[in-house]
Order: C-alpha cells, then sequence, then structure tokens
C-alpha cells in the first residue's frame, strides 16, 4: 500500500474557496463526467441537498459534483453556484429540454467561529469551481474546513482549529481517497490512539477527555452538542455502483469512529459520500476496509493541517507548548 496525492485519482477535480476573515467557505469535488454515487448520514442533525438522489432506489445513476460548505442550512444555498458553473459547460443530465447538473451538497456548522453572518454564497461556490480547474487544492484552513473547529464540548471557550484534509492510497492498480472537513464535537485521535486535538483543560495549554467530561454532566439540560458536523468524500477508481457506493460510505465511517470520540451525537450531521471515477474491478470490502483507513488518516491530517485562529489554538501550537 503506498500513499499518493489525492488528485492522482483521475476524472475528479477538487477546488476551494473561503472568507477567511468571515470564517466560512467551501469545497467542490467536479465529476464532469459523472459518477455513481452513495451516502452515509450517522449524525443527528444533517445539512443536506439531493440526498435522495443517492439512495438505491432512486433513479439517479451519477452526479456531477458534491459541495462541501460552512455557513448551517445556510451554506446550501450555494450549490446554484457549482450548477451555474456546469451549466455554462453544458454538463448535466440530459432532460431532452435541458441538461441539468446533479450537485449533492451537506453543510457544517461553524456560525460560532468568525463571524455568524458570513455564509457560503453560490459566488463563492463558483470561485471554488474556477479553483478546482487547477485540481491543486490547499488543506488546513481552506474550504469548508475554514471555520472548522473540534472539542467544544464546554463551548467554543474551549475548543481548537481544525480544517480540511485528505489522504488516498494505491494498492495495485486501486486507488482509494478520503476528503474531509472535521467539524467535531468531540476529540480527535491519531490511527495509533494518541490525543491530537480536542477539549482544552482550564488553562488552555493542553488537552482533557471529552468523553470523561460528557460522563459527568448525565443530568445538565444545555443542549452542548450544537455546532458539529464532520463531513466527508470517499474517492475511488473502483468499478462500483450506487448501492455498493451507499456500503463504501457506511464503513468509511468505521475511520470517523477510529479518529472522532465522542462522534455521530444527535445534532451532528455526520456525512460520508462515496464515489467511484474509474473501471478497477475491485472486490467491496477491500475498497470499503480502505475507505475507513484512508478517513481516519485524512482527520489527522485536516487536524495537524490546521493552523491556530479566531482565537482557536491549533493542534501544532498546542503540541509545541
Amino acid at each position: 500500500m503506498k500513499e499518493i496525492p489525492i488528485t492522482n485519482i483521475e476524472n475528479i477535480r477538487i477546488g476551494n474557496a473561503q472568507d477567511s476573515e468571515g470564517a466560512t467557505g467551501c469545497t467542490v469535488l467536479l465529476c464532469e463526467k459523472g459518477a455513481p454515487a452513495g451516502l452515509d448520514v450517522r449524525g443527528g442533525g444533517p445539512a443536506s441537498r439531493e440526498s435522495e438522489l443517492l439512495k438505491p432506489v432512486a433513479a439517479c445513476e451519477a452526479i456531477h459534483a458534491v459541495l462541501l460548505s460552512g455557513g448551517s442550512a445556510f451554506g446550501l444555498h450555494a450549490a446554484g453556484g457549482v450548477m451555474q458553473y456546469l451549466e455554462e459547460k453544458e454538463i448535466g443530465f440530459d432532460t431532452g429540454f435541458a441538461r441539468v447538473p446533479l450537485v449533492c451538497a451537506s453543510c457544517l456548522y461553524d456560525l460560532g467561529v468568525g463571524s455568524p453572518s458570513a455564509r457560503p454564497t453560490p459566488e463563492m461556490a463558483y470561485q471554488a469551481c474556477l479553483d478546482a480547474e487547477k485540481n491543486q487544492p490547499a488543506f488546513g484552513n481552506a474550504g469548508a474546513g475554514t471555520g472548522a473547529s473540534v472539542g467544544k464540548l464546554l463551548g467554543m471557550e474551549y475548543a481548537m482549529k481544525s480544517g480540511l484534509g485528505a489522504y488516498a492510497v494505491e494498492v495495485g492498480p486501486l486507488q482509494v481517497g478520503a476528503l474531509v472537513a472535521v467539524n467535531a464535537l468531540g476529540d480527535i485521535f491519531s490511527p495509533e490512539g494518541r490525543r491530537i486535538a480536542g477539549l482544552l483543560n482550564p488553562n488552555k495549554d493542553g488537552m482533557r477527555g471529552s468523553l470523561e467530561s460528557m460522563y459527568t454532566m448525565l443530568e445538565r439540560p444545555a443542549n452542548l452538542f450544537a455546532g458539529n458536523t464532520t463531513l466527508g468524500v470517499i474517492l475511488t477508481n473502483a468499478k462500483l455502483t450506487k448501492t455498493p457506493l451507499n456500503k463504501v460510505a457506511a464503513m468509511a465511517h468505521n475511520g470517523y469512529a477510529r479518529a472522532i470520540c465522542p462522534v455521530h451525537t444527535s445534532a451532528d450531521g455526520d456525512s460520508i459520500y462515496a464515489l467511484s471515477m474509474g473501471d478497477v474491478p475491485a472486490n467491496l470490502d477491500v475498497v470499503g476496509t480502505l475507505a475507513a483507513e484512508v478517513m481516519a488518516r485524512a482527520i489527522e491530517n485536516a487536524v495537524l493541517s490546521a493552523e491556530s485562529a479566531y482565537g482557536l489554538p491549533s493542534a501544532m501550537s498546542i503540541a509545541n507548548n
């Protein structure tokens, strides 16, 4: 198994746009030739668009883009910019009267960071599409990871900065990669089990365990779970149709469970898309197992790529104290 840049996976282009001052942004994945896709949602509070298309019983066999954004449900409006970009290129499902781009979107909650009135717009998403033409995406404080944070059990005062990350591998001809915007309630762990980001201690010079703290709050009435959602996408050149891709997306959530604790809370919208970009024959369980591995690594990359911002320390700044 060899690590590769996620941009080595063909037929997909990735781009970002962001409002660094307002602390929000969006990340687009363009599959202009169309790609079979699946989706698995484990959080209790998702903000999503066109997710019904990805159910096995729906007629849709391929989509043309996935948009990940900040802004909570306000960010769903940004998908119109992706549709405009694709329509201008005459890309979409041919209805006989017009080509309709099929754009799926999911949003994370970043309104508690930066300005709550700063939201991704169609214009921002259009700029992300233009950035995707270069296919050289930035990570860390970029795109959908611009306003991302983790360790929010006790509110933003004790949270840490997170961001956008990616990781991909190649096993023979098979390629599997993950892109993720990490905006979790819980702590973040490396695949080796080391806590690398999360709930700050009272002195804010290190971390305490979110899980242990949660267990002391059984009767606390306040809603401590708002303001989260981790959004991921699995990309593979394996030849898979929509139904098995839904299984790949489900298996990739094992990567969330390895890297985030607690995860999939009632007000998270934790979601993972899976897209097939090629025609390499591959065993479904092999692809799904690799998907979980690269997702856990991508989460680590998102946290370690982030820089301190908006009053939130990064994992690297805490490690260097």
